[in-house]
C-alpha cells in the first residue's frame, strides 16, 4: 500500500499543509486529531481519521499502531494551558507530568516523544513538508524600512532570542527600545494584542527559534491571523527569523499587511548580539 505517515494534527493551518504536502508525494496519511484544536475539516482529507482527547496518549499509540504507522509528526497548536489542571489529564500522561521535572511545554512534548519512540513510533523533523514556508531574508511588503523600525526591529530579535532560550517565548512586542508584551502560553496573538493595548499605535513584533531548537516539538510560526491581530492593534511592522519560522497564508496575509502599511520582513540573526 505504500509508504504510510501519522499526523498529529492541533489547530491552524499547518496540518492541512502537511497532510496536502504528504498526500502529493504518495503517502498514505493516518491523522489524529487533537479534540478541541484540531478542525473538523481534516477528516474528510485523511486517508484515516480518529479523534484523540487531549493527553490520551495511550488512544493515540493505538490508533497508530493499528494503522501500522512507524513514523509521525506533530503538525498545529496545541493549547499548553491543559497541563496546568493535570486532574483533567488521562492517567498516563499526568504520570509523564510526574516524572518530567520540568513542566516547559517543550519539556512535556519531549517525555511524550520519548514515549512513543518506546513504543516503536519516531517522530520525525515535520520541515521537508513545510520548506516553501521557510522565508528567506529579505522585505516582503511594500513598506520601508525606517531607521526607527530598524533599531526595533535588531532590539527586538535579541530579546525574543534570549526568551526563546529561556523557553519563556518566541515572540516580543517592543516599541522605542523598550519590551511591552512577551509571548507565554497564551501564544503569539494574544502577546500582540497585550502589546498594542498597554503601548498604543505603533508597536513591532519580532518572532524567532531557539538557538537549539528541537523542530520536531516546536517549529514556530506566523500567518493571516497574526497580521489580523497586529492591524486590531495598530502595529507597524513584523520581523522574523529567517529559516526558522513559518510563514503560513502568506498571499493573503502580505496583501492585508500592504493594505495597512505594516511592514513584515524575515532576517538572519545570527549576528545580532
Amino acid at each position: 500500500m505504500g509508504d504510510r505517515i501519522g499526523i498529529i494534527a492541533g489547530s491552524g493551518e499547518f496540518p492541512y499543509l502537511a497532510l496536502e504536502e504528504a498526500q502529493k508525494r504518495g503517502y498514505t496519511c493516518v491523522v489524529a486529531g487533537i479534540e478541541h484544536e484540531a478542525d473538523i475539516g481534516l477528516k474528510d482529507k485523511a486517508d484515516e481519521f480518529d479523534w484523540i482527547k487531549g493527553g490520551d496518549i495511550l488512544k493515540l499509540v493505538s490508533f497508530f499502531k493499528r494503522n501500522r504507522i512507524q513514523k509521525v509528526l506533530l503538525a498545529g497548536k496545541v493549547d499548553y494551558r491543559r497541563i496546568f489542571h493535570k486532574d483533567k489529564l488521562k492517567k498516563p500522561v499526568r504520570s509523564l507530568l510526574n516524572k518530567t521535572k520540568e513542566k516547559r511545554p517543550a519539556a512535556i512534548i519531549g517525555a511524550i516523544i520519548n514515549y512513543m519512540n518506546g513504543e516503536g513510533i519516531e517522530v520525525i523533523d515535520p520541515t521537508s513538508f513545510l520548506a516553501p514556508y521557510l522565508c528567506r531574508e529579505g522585505i516582503m511588503t511594500e513598506a520601508e524600512l525606517s531607521p526607527e523600525i530598524r533599531e526595533d526591529v535588531d532590539f527586538g530579535l535579541k530579546i525574543a532570542r534570549k526568551i526563546a532560550d529561556l523557553d519563556i517565548g518566541q515572540t516580543v512586542v517592543v516599541k522605542n527600545e523598550a519590551v511591552v508584551a512577551v509571548e507565554g502560553v497564551e501564544g503569539t496573538d494574544e502577546a500582540i494584542r497585550r502589546g498594542g493595548e498597554l503601548a498604543g499605535e505603533g508597536v513591532v513584533v519580532a518572532k524567532v527559534g531557539r538557538s537549539s531548537q528541537d523542530i520536531r516539538v516546536d517549529l514556530p510560526g506566523v500567518g493571516l491571523s497574526t497580521i489580523i491581530t497586529l492591524v486590531e492593534a495598530r502595529g507597524k511592522a513584523l520581523c522574523i527569523e529567517a529559516g526558522k519560522v513559518l510563514f503560513l497564508q502568506q498571499e493573503d496575509a502580505i496583501s492585508l499587511a500592504n493594505e495597512n502599511k505594516i511592514l513584515v520582513m524575515a532576517k538572519n540573526i545570527s549576528h545580532i548580539k
